[in-house]
């Protein structure tokens, strides 16, 4: 019971967060102004939704995958829907785009009746969601036999509690450190000034082994460079080339 009350009130807590500072993320992610967004994310899940007709993506934010993936398949997409659980998200989805249904609501709890869809999008959320087992089994649930969920993670490497870079002045050399990847970890980090946002870290072998679990089987899986865009930004950027920043996951749902 305690638990309970302890998840509860950490989800309150994230939901206030992301209301909070949901313009910052509109301002410095979308529209543009996000190059691992433009130059990678978006052409990823563009190019793996082709051919579907009803999509739902989970935790839309304002809604530019939904709606890159509306402009990229206008002729094949009949249903887009996006969900989210804030309010300010949810407002600003609406207004940027007619073409796609937008509701206020949560990945562990999805208003749609079991195999709505053939594609279920979520880009960079489930990193942020308490209730990882019931979120990705309502994926599952409202995904129709052989339709397709597209996951993309800010990568677990990254995640990992006490990684981070490190200047070692006695090596004289830069490098990146792995802290406990094993361990699974809750955190409100600071990621910009006075922006603070909830964490999740999970090693990738449990989200693999949830989705296995639920029917839904990785037909492929990316681990991209950061793009040109990002690098660019600071010189040291340079020496992360090599680190992946981005894991993104298609996979099918099949029968056991």
């Amino acid at each position: 019971m305690d638990d309970d009350v302890n998840n509860k009130e950490m989800e309150v807590a994230n939901l206030e967060l992301w209301e909070s500072h949901a313009k910052w993320w509109q301002d410095n992610f979308s529209e543009g102004a996000d190059p691992e967004y433009e130059e990678q994310i978006l052409p990823i899940v563009s190019n793996w939704a082709k051919g579907h007709r009803s999509v739902l993506e989970v935790g839309t934010g304002e809604g530019q995958v939904l709606r890159r993936i509306l402009t990229t398949t206008p002729s094949s997409v009949e249903i887009a829907v996006g969900v989210d659980p804030s309010q300010a998200q949810v407002e600003v989805a609406k207004v940027r785009s007619e073409s796609m249904e937008v509701l206020r609501a949560s990945a562990p709890r999805l208003p749609f009746a079991s195999g709505s869809f053939d594609l279920v999008v979520a880009c960079l959320v489930f990193e942020h969601i308490l209730e990882v087992e019931e979120a990705i089994s309502e994926v599952a649930r409202v995904l129709k036999m052989s339709g397709t969920f597209i996951l993309l993670l800010n990568h677990p490497l990254l995640q990992t509690p006490g990684s981070g870079w490190i200047d070692d002045h006695i090596l004289m050399e830069q490098y990146w450190r792995i802290g406990e990847y094993l361990k699974e970890d809750v955190s409100i980090e600071e990621v910009q000034k006075d922006i603070f946002i909830p964490f999740v870290h999970r090693p990738l072998s449990r989200y693999i082994n949830l989705l296995v679990q639920n029917g839904l089987y990785v037909e492929e899986m990316l681990e991209p460079s950061p793009p040109e865009g990002f690098l660019a930004k600071a010189w040291e950027y340079e020496e992360a080339a090599s680190i992946p920043r981005l894991l993104a996951m298609r996979t099918t749902k099949k029968r056991g």
